[in-house]
């Protein structure tokens, strides 16, 4: 177990815990194969709050691969869009044409394909070795290489090195178990003025709507707008602009100073969170998933899931859905043929419905679950029943 500190500031994690969360999936990513099922097992999660900056994160390890950038969701229609609208207003607000930026931790380039077609400069840095081949081979200019304090940010052959203008990180931030350092490292590779574009997951919305099942292992942090711009403020920047993007990001340019120290506005001391909205739905989606899986049950009917994220995880390992569906639905090819962690439901690709086919599906991807219902009408037909988990409440579309 990990020293409890806080992870941005380093005071101590005092007191007990905001709250514990059992038979949570150990890891969003490392998916189980058959022959894993039988060690492969759920765990308790342990969320606190740091007194002193108000960061809320988990006390446990980081996952093994917290410097990886594995994404399932980036060439959808919805995040392809999101992601031009934003570089298009970071390049217009701090006039980037024709300037060299860097993405820290870019996956197989699925994002840095996008910033390609706009007019500047564009690098990326990604840890995981068969990932950076995979953007390589789409002709993208990536390398091997992982941000920490003291690390010379540029590529083995020297051909692209820094001052870099800007930098993009785009929900890497909430993984890292020191992030300052991370933050510090780019900042030391930007030019005097360098800017960037971060998004994280916002705890705001996962407390506004009490989505218990946004958390996850995989993410150490959940930050807020303010421990956010603690946070960066830390390593050496300052935030431009915030905003919330997609309903469940939050999303800030941020420009680097020479002072180290976070502004005066930093709280010292931070106000307790109320999470009892958070432990409440996990009570009322408990037993809307119980009650469904009744209703469905006394009309004989079955039922599939549709998204193997850390949501669809969480959801199937805690309630009773993981238990009476089928399989869970996913595009990702290589989720499919696996198990989804501590629920071990079968992980399928979207055509084996057709070989299997269920009378309903339950799509657990926020941010997606118009597009996949469009999906399944064009592809299972209209009689099907298509329900949602949206917020903390179950809908039908």
């Amino acid at each position: 177990m990990r020293e409890k500190i806080c992870i941005v500031c380093k005071s101590p994690l005092e007191g007990n815990p905001l709250m514990t969360l059992n038979h949570m999936p150990a890891s969003a990513q490392d998916i189980p194969g058959k022959a894993e099922l039988e060690q492969e097992k759920g765990i308790a999660l342990s969320l606190h709050q740091c007194s002193t900056c108000g960061l809320v994160q988990f006390s446990c390890e980081p996952v093994s691969y917290y410097k990886d950038v594995i994404r399932s969701g980036g060439y959808s229609t919805t995040m392809v869009n999101l992601r031009t609208r934003q570089y298009k207003h970071f390049i217009d607000f701090c006039h980037l044409e024709g300037r060299k930026l860097i993405e820290a931790g870019c996956g197989q380039g699925e994002f840095l394909s996008v910033l390609t077609r706009f007019p500047v400069e564009a690098h990326g840095i990604e840890h995981r070795e068969n990932l950076v081949q995979m953007a390589q081979e789409k002709g993208l200019s990536v390398w091997r290489q992982f941000a920490q304090e003291g690390e010379v940010l540029a590529s083995p052959d020297g051909s692209v090195k820094g001052p870099y203008d800007g930098f993009l990180s785009f929900n890497y931030l909430e993984h890292q178990p020191d992030p300052v350092s991370m933050l510090r490292c780019i900042a030391d590779n930007l030019t005097e003025n360098g800017v960037g574009l971060i998004t994280v997951p916002s705890l705001e919305y996962i407390l506004q709507y009490d989505g218990y099942y946004e958390l996850i292992r995989d993410h150490l942090a959940y930050y807020t707008f303010d421990t956010l711009r603690y946070t960066v403020e830390t390593a050496g920047f300052e935030v431009l602009e915030e905003k919330m993007v997609n309903r469940d990001t939050l999303s800030v340019i941020v420009r680097k100073r020479n002072s180290l120290k976070p502004s005066k506005s930093v709280k010292k001391t931070a106000e307790n969170l109320d999470v009892s909205g958070l432990i409440e739905s996990q009570n009322t989606i408990g037993a809307e998933m119980n009650e469904l899986v009744g209703d469905l049950e006394k009309q004989g009917k079955s039922l599939a899931v549709w998204g193997a994220s850390h949501q669809g995880f969480t959801l199937a390992s805690t309630t009773k859905i993981g238990e009476f569906a089928r399989y869970m639905i996913d595009s990702a090819p290589f989720k499919q043929g696996r198990y989804a962690p501590a629920s071990h439901l079968p992980i399928v690709s979207p055509d084996h419905f057709s070989h299997a086919p269920v009378d309903a599906v339950l799509i657990v991807a926020p941010g997606y679950t118009e597009e996949i219902a469009a999906i399944i009408k064009e592809r299972y037909g209209q009689n099907i029943e298509i329900l949602a988990l949206k917020s903390n409440h179950l809908e039908r579309i």
